[in-house]
């Protein structure tokens, strides 16, 4: 069943990434067009109201951010690394593996690619999210309900705590940890015990944007790759309010988007200002920043 599962998984993936229109056009286009249909439904003094929510939801898109990647520097990665989680530590890389029997938490070395430390997950586990507190890591799985602590310095495997639903995307400002399950939501919890401490729905122009995926925190943003596409969302992580919208295609030629899965992986150099992001099964990573659009 963990098999069938995971197919189910990577086509969704590759399903959603031949759709022609991303995912806030979407959650836009389809709050308009359920706005008109009120409008033609409601009687009149409806009408009104039904007209200021659609309005109000084309306000909130001009007021997101437009940037796209410019790429600084190429580097290798391992074709054969399902990328799911990615952080950027002295110097080094460090990144969280998918599949049964195939997850890992490694340490690479960015420039060149080369694994420096590996560590194997149980078979039962589907590696995902990654996220460093202190002199932790923390490690979730897919399905297992289990979120895997490792020392930061030996990665050795020192603690495990328990939790409830699917495990996507992890990320910390260095109190709290930020977790994403494949929905609209983000549910911070505490690194002691991974307790549950609040939720918040992630939204674009007033609607809530569903496949939130691979997170970062940077400063007081939150990045987040969406499941399918090319698109980074930068988000508030007071209000879960989406405020830029980070265009991430064209980094792979169109043969290359052929043999590889979703873009996922996001990592931030503090000392550059840089960021690292990258793919599942991808070839190369990317040293990046993001700035406005022409």
């Amino acid at each position: 069943m963990g098999r069938q599962d995971e197919r189910a998984r990577d086509d969704s993936s590759r399903a959603s990434r031949l759709r022609d229109s991303p995912i806030w056009d979407t959650v836009l286009g389809t709050r308009i067009l359920a706005t008109t249909l009120l409008i033609m439904a409601a009687p009149l003094p409806f009408a009104e109201d039904s007209r200021a929510v659609t309005e109000a939801a084309i306000s909130a898109e001009s007021e997101v951010e437009q940037l796209k990647v410019k790429v600084l520097s190429v580097h290798p990665h391992d074709p054969t690394a399902f990328t799911q989680g990615l952080l950027y530590l002295g110097g080094s890389l460090y990144e969280s593996t998918g599949h049964y029997g195939r997850s890992t938490l490694r340490k690479t070395e960015p420039e060149t690619g080369t694994v420096l430390e590996r560590r194997d997950l149980d078979a039962g586990y589907f590696g995902e999210g990654l996220a460093v507190l202190g002199d932790r890591l923390y490690q979730l799985t897919w399905k297992a309900g289990v979120v895997l602590v490792w020392d930061l310095k030996t990665l050795q495997q020192v603690d495990e705590h328990g939790y409830n639903g699917q495990g996507w995307g992890l990320a910390s400002d260095g109190e709290r940890l930020a977790m994403s399950d494949g929905s609209s939501r983000i549910t911070f919890r505490a690194p002691d015990d991974f307790r549950w401490l609040s939720t918040m729905e992630v939204t674009y122009g007033g609607a809530p944007v569903e496949r939130l995926n691979e997170l970062e925190w940077v400063g007081d943003k939150i990045y987040a790759n969406l499941l399918g596409e090319e698109k980074i969302l930068r988000i508030d992580p007071e209000t879960g309010v989406v405020d830029g919208v980070i265009d991430a295609s064209g980094l792979l030629a169109p043969q290359e988007r052929l043999m590889v899965d979703v873009l996922n992986g996001i990592a931030y150099d503090a000392a550059s200002e840089t960021f690292w992001i990258t793919g599942k099964f991808w070839p190369r990573m990317y040293r990046v920043v993001f700035e406005g659009q022409d």
